[in-house]
This record gives C-alpha cells, sequence and structure tokens, in this order.
C-alpha cells in the first residue's frame, strides 16, 4: 500500500471528530511530518481558525497576511522555509471550488518537500471532502469557523446557505454575507446539473429571527419547486402562495432568479424585487435591468414571467442586496452605481471567490463603520461557457 493510500484510507475511516488525529497520525508515519495543523475560515473570511480542543488551541491567522492566508487567497500550495532545514507547507483545504481552510505541515525541508507536495495536496482535498460529510455529524468544524459568536438568525443562514463559492469548467462562483455574524434577511442559493444552473439571490424584508424565519420559509419553497422539475416561473409563484399564505402580505421577500443553459448562455430570469445585477464585460460594467415583478408574498396568487438574457464567455456578473447599493456614507452619500463599478473594475483580477469579500471590504470603507445598519450579500459568477 503506497503512503497516499495509507493517507485517503485513515481519513475515510476516521470518526468525524478525529479527521485531525487521523492526518497527523498518518502524515507523521508517512511523510516523516513534525507538525500537523487545520485551520478553517472564519465567517468573515477575515482569519483561519485553528481546529482543535479547547483550550490547548493556536492563535487564528490573517487570511490576509500570512503564510497560510497566502495558500488560502491564490488556492495553490505555499512552501515556507524555516530554519534547521525545515519547511512549512500550506494546502489549501478546499471541496469542488468551495474554500474551507488550509492544513499546515512541518517537514523536512530539501527535495523531500518537493517529491512529496502533491500527494499532501491531493491529501489536503480529501481532508476537505471528509470535513464536509463529518459536518453532519459533530460541530467540531463549524465551531472552529467562529470567531465571534453568531446570532440566532445568522446561525440559520448560514445553515441554509449551499456553501460560499463553487467551480466548474463552465463557471466559478464566490458569494459573502455581511455582518457576517448577525446576518438576518439576505441570502443566495445555487442548484447545478449537468445542463444547467439555478442561482437565487434574496433580500428578506425586516429585522432579526423573524427576517430569517421568512427567507428560511422562501428559500426551502423554491428548493421544494426546483426539485420537483418545475420551471423558473411557477418556482417564484409557488413560493409566493407559500410565503402568501403564511404572512398574509405583511411580510415578502425580493429575489432575482436565474436559469443559465451551460452550453448556450441562454438564461430565464424572474425578477422579483430588489436584488440587482451589473455585468463587467471587456473592461465596461454595466448595471443590467429586468422587468420589475411583485417580491415573493406581497399579494395572493401573484403570476411571474420569464425574461431571456444572454451571458458570454468572459463575463462577470455581480450580485447585490440593497445593504451594498443603497448604504449610504457618514456624509449621507449612496454607494450606488459608480462606486460599485469602480469596486468591480478594481477586483477585476481576482477569482469570483475573492472578489465578494473584497467588495465588502471597500463597502465598509465607504460606509465609515465596520457595523452596517443592513445586510449586505454580494455574488460574483465568473462564466466561461463551453
Amino acid at each position: 500500500m503506497n503512503r497516499f493510500v495509507a493517507a485517503e484510507r485513515a481519513l475515510r475511516t476516521a470518526a468525524p471528530h478525529q479527521l485531525l488525529d487521523a492526518v497527523r497520525r498518518v502524515l507523521r508515519e508517512q511523510y516523516a511530518a513534525e507538525s500537523v495543523e487545520l485551520f478553517m475560515a472564519d465567517y468573515g473570511l477575515t482569519v483561519l481558525q485553528p481546529v482543535s480542543v479547547l483550550p490547548h488551541t493556536l492563535e487564528p491567522v490573517s487570511v490576509h497576511n500570512s503564510p497560510a492566508g497566502r495558500a488560502f487567497g491564490a488556492q495553490e500550495p505555499f512552501v515556507e522555509d524555516r530554519p534547521e532545514s525545515q519547511a512549512r507547507v500550506h494546502l489549501p483545504v478546499t471541496v469542488r471550488g468551495d474554500r474551507l481552510g488550509v492544513l499546515s505541515v512541518t517537514l523536512p525541508g530539501g527535495e523531500h518537500v518537493q517529491s512529496s507536495l502533491s500527494e499532501l495536496a491531493e491529501i489536503a482535498e480529501v481532508l476537505g471532502h471528509e470535513v464536509t460529510v463529518a459536518e453532519r455529524d459533530t460541530d467540531l468544524y463549524l465551531q472552529a469557523r467562529r470567531r465571534d459568536r453568531l446570532t440566532l438568525a445568522a446561525e440559520m443562514q448560514w445553515q441554509l446557505l449551499p456553501g460560499r463559492s463553487c467551480s466548474r469548467a463552465e463557471y466559478e462562483l464566490g458569494a459573502q454575507l455581511e455582518p457576517a455574524y448577525a446576518i438576518f434577511g439576505d441570502n443566495f442559493d445555487w442548484s447545478a446539473t449537468a445542463d444547467r444552473l439555478l442561482l437565487y439571490v434574496t433580500n428578506g424584508m425586516g429585522e432579526g429571527i423573524e427576517a430569517s424565519l421568512l427567507t428560511n420559509l422562501a428559500i426551502n419553497a423554491l428548493r421544494n419547486a426546483r426539485r420537483a422539475g418545475i420551471a423558473l416561473a411557477d418556482q417564484a409563484a409557488l413560493a409566493d402562495q407559500a410565503v402568501y399564505a403564511h404572512y398574509r402580505g405583511q411580510c415578502y421577500l425580493s429575489v432575482l432568479m436565474f436559469d443559465f443553459d451551460l452550453a448556450t448562455g441562454r438564461a430565464r430570469v424572474v425578477d422579483a424585487g430588489s436584488p440587482q445585477l451589473l455585468r463587467l464585460r471587456e473592461g465596461v460594467v454595466e448595471r443590467i435591468d429586468f422587468e420589475a415583478q411583485l417580491p415573493l408574498g406581497m399579494f395572493e396568487e401573484t403570476d411571474y414571467v420569464e425574461q431571456e438574457f444572454q451571458v458570454e464567455s468572459g463575463d462577470r456578473l455581480i450580485f447585490v442586496s440593497d445593504g451594498v447599493y443603497a448604504v449610504a456614507s457618514p456624509g449621507g452619500e449612496t454607494y450606488g452605481d459608480a462606486a460599485l463599478a469602480r469596486a468591480i473594475m478594481a477586483t477585476r483580477l481576482l477569482p469570483a471567490a475573492e472578489v465578494p469579500r473584497a467588495i465588502v471590504r471597500e463597502l465598509t470603507g465607504h460606509r465609515g463603520r465596520p457595523v452596517p445598519d443592513d445586510d449586505a450579500l454580494v455574488v460574483c459568477l465568473d462564466w466561461h461557457g463551453r
């Protein structure tokens, strides 16, 4: 049995809460590792939190200016040379484009590191898959992601998400919610098949737990309709009925819905409310407007109509909630299309998974204070096509 197979088997047979112990043991035995640490990206994507048993744990490391953060941002292994012929290797832990964290391994230096690097990167990928599965049975990795305590509304919203990034040959997706530890109404959802990508961006009204309950009802109603194989406009209509039946028009939810054909780039669209779309194509940013329809749940038995939209290879689509484009500076100036276009241009060289975090950081500077008054949601879709 070769050493990679031994490592893979150790991870697949480990108890959910013992994945770190398993990878430590096998890397020491098979790769002469001197230390092994797993870091999970926190909800705000600002630090990498160590996975360990409290209180015996390490300090978090910055996503922005640390060797581990460099591996996380670039999604490439980064080798940090150390004295006494050691090397510390930082390996991204990622599942189908969803960036979970970094595995940091201290090894004897020299040729031993280079000869092991590709296998170690594969082990980190296997670890990512096992962490994703293990989260069904243990809170260890979810707890490790927390720099602060989540509000109950935020707990519900993060559990509702499909992930924060995703990649396939045809597209790359990235998204971020702010305030990460106290989000309450905004949300996103996506689902892909062999031929299609469905993407929903939602902006729920209200605050706190009530806003989260409204969004949970609407998202699950949309998923229920989608999984029944129902067309996009009818998904909106059924979710509209579900929300209206419960709230009788007193609460409603805005949603921007897309159904992309992966082969042609043609999309069907339902625009039911306030989320906005901006497109970066060949160096030009423009806002894309659709025919506005009523938010879900505002009135009884609303009919929705699909519109057509064409996306081309090389397009970058940025979806934002009103907590982005309507946010005001200390002087009362709204962020608006012009500032958002500048932020999109400034981040044009970043991968899709990095863009939402960068735009949110720019937004914080405009707002002039760290804590927003409203939810802010940014989703970035890079379209490659077939």
